[in-house]
């Protein structure tokens, strides 16, 4: 399925895809592989679904890759995962800048093992310029953190005279976020049977369309990835209008 499958409709396809990636855990458990087999099966999935995107032409996807409440995990799991972040840094880097991956990442990064933020940086500056899909990755990332960050960074300005108080707009505010410049994902992908949003993109999510499947992410391949789709493309999206056909 490298082409656009047929029954997709190119111009009502997503322009920005956001994942939560749950379930590599239980894939490990279920066949009796421990969970960090889960995670590296996981990665394979999401480079495959970075290429699918750029296939089938959806410019921006956004993942949930370590949230702030992640850290709470099994000291050895976190190593692991920020071990693996680096490593495939490192690994892929190359590959995705040839291919035209623009590389971003949202969330406080400094608590972050100094050498991984510096494969963070040079990712981003080596790929900043690339266009043919935008992918940003959060990582240490809390939507009520990043909102509180961007009253706190409002009130700055305020309390040194560069704005007033009534001034202030829902444009200002989206300004302040991580998603600075970005638009709002049109579709959330949820796997493993889970229905919430747990503390994630809670502001750009305001008008996006949801979808939750029993797919453990491991198992979240283009074929998965085309039924969601179509389950986009039968939604009536109506941004508190009307709906496109009314009944008589």
């Amino acid at each position: 399925m490298k082409t656009l499958p047929l029954d997709l409709d190119r111009d009502r396809l997503p322009q920005h895809v956001a994942f939560i990636m749950d379930g590599n855990g239980r894939w490990a458990k279920q066949r009796g592989l421990p969970r960090m087999a889960g995670h590296r099966q996981g990665t394979r999935i999401l480079k495959d679904l970075v290429r699918c995107c750029q296939d089938w032409g959806i410019p921006a996807l956004t993942v949930y890759a370590f949230s702030t409440e992640n850290w709470q995990r099994p000291l050895k799991e976190v190593s692991f995962l920020m071990k693996l972040f680096e490593r495939v840094l490192h690994k892929e880097l190359a590959e995705m800048h040839q291919e035209g991956v623009c590389l971003n990442f949202l969330g406080d990064l400094s608590p972050l093992p100094e050498t991984l933020q510096g494969a963070i940086h040079q990712a981003c500056e080596t790929t900043q310029h690339n266009q043919a899909v935008k992918f940003n990755v959060a990582v240490n990332y809390g939507s009520r953190h990043e909102l509180v960050r961007s009253c706190q960074s409002l009130a700055q300005q305020v309390q040194q005279g560069q704005l007033a108080p009534e001034d202030i707009n829902e444009a200002l505010l989206q300004q302040q976020l991580y998603t600075a410049g970005d638009r709002d994902p049109d579709l959330l992908i949820r796997t493993s049977g889970e229905q919430r949003l747990s503390n994630y993109l809670l502001w750009q999510l305001a008008y996006t369309e949801l979808y939750f499947t029993d797919c453990l992410w491991p198992d979240f391949d283009r074929t998965a990835f085309h039924q969601a789709l179509l389950s986009f493309q039968q939604r009536d999206r109506r941004f508190g209008k009307l709906p496109t056909v009314m009944s008589a």
